[in-house]
């Protein structure tokens, strides 16, 4: 669904992503582990348009999307949870939502439909509809966020940090409902810190170092592989996922 071809991003005179290629394909979760500034959100940004490649191709259906503007990448398919959420704290629940479909905004019946599946996934949003999105707990904005970038009805589903900034069980929390969608059949890039949790319930995996990816496998391999869980598996990073 998603190639990714040697893609050279920079911030500046800063070189950000090195040479990146990885792929997608449908029904996966793919996720991408790294330290801070490996460069995973500039790998996001720039495949949903926010940062323009140097160089390098990206194709989503074996179309090229490089040159696209971010609203035209969504109407191909692909929608971003971005880091810290990023919901509109001043619009309400509903309209979080609404605006989240609004590439399908012709089409108020369908829109209504899905709104209404995603407050029945998430009952705290229905109770909610009507408060401010800014006045909602850390998770219940996380589910905002993602129910907002589901109302576009994506075909990839781009997932940047989801859980930073959570409490441990809201985190399983939201990590359930990523492996639902999966079952759903849905396809997700993950961007994840917490690299035990990720590469757990991850069909694939890259390492990205330094703009580099410097390892990729099965997700279960990269939990075993000496390097991973040295640099990403240690005391600090097992939380609760050792349980």
């Amino acid at each position: 669904m998603l190639t990714i071809k040697s893609i050279h991003t920079y911030y500046g005179n800063i070189h950000a992503l090195k040479g990146v290629s990885l792929h997608v394909s449908r029904g996966e979760i793919v996720t991408l582990v790294g330290a801070n500034g490996a460069g995973k959100s500039t790998l996001v940004n720039t495949v949903c348009g926010m940062e323009k490649p140097a160089r390098g191709r990206i194709e989503f259906n074996g179309e090229p999307i490089e040159g696209l503007m971010p609203e035209n990448i969504v109407r191909k398919g692909i929608a971003l949870v971005p880091e810290g959420r990023q919901i509109f704290s001043a619009m309400s629940v509903e309209a979080n939502l609404l605006m989240g479909g609004f590439v399908h905004r012709n089409d108020r019946e369908q829109v209504r439909a899905d709104m209404d599946r995603f407050y029945d996934r998430f009952p705290i949003l229905k109770d909610r509809r009507h408060q401010l999105a800014g006045t909602l707990s850390g998770g219940e904005q996380q589910m905002l966020a993602i129910s907002r970038a589901l109302m576009s009805r994506p075909q990839l589903l781009v997932l940047d940090e989801p859980s930073m900034g959570l409490a441990p069980l809201m985190v399983k929390l939201i990590l359930s409902i990523i492996r639902e969608l999966k079952e759903e059949g849905r396809t997700i890039l993950l961007i994840e810190q917490n690299a035990r949790a990720a590469l757990k319930i991850a069909d694939r995996g890259y390492v990205l170092e330094t703009g580099k990816v410097v390892l990729q496998g099965e997700g279960q391999e990269l939990l075993e592989h000496r390097e991973v869980k040295r640099a990403y598996l240690g005391k600090g990073a097992r939380q609760i996922w050792d349980a």
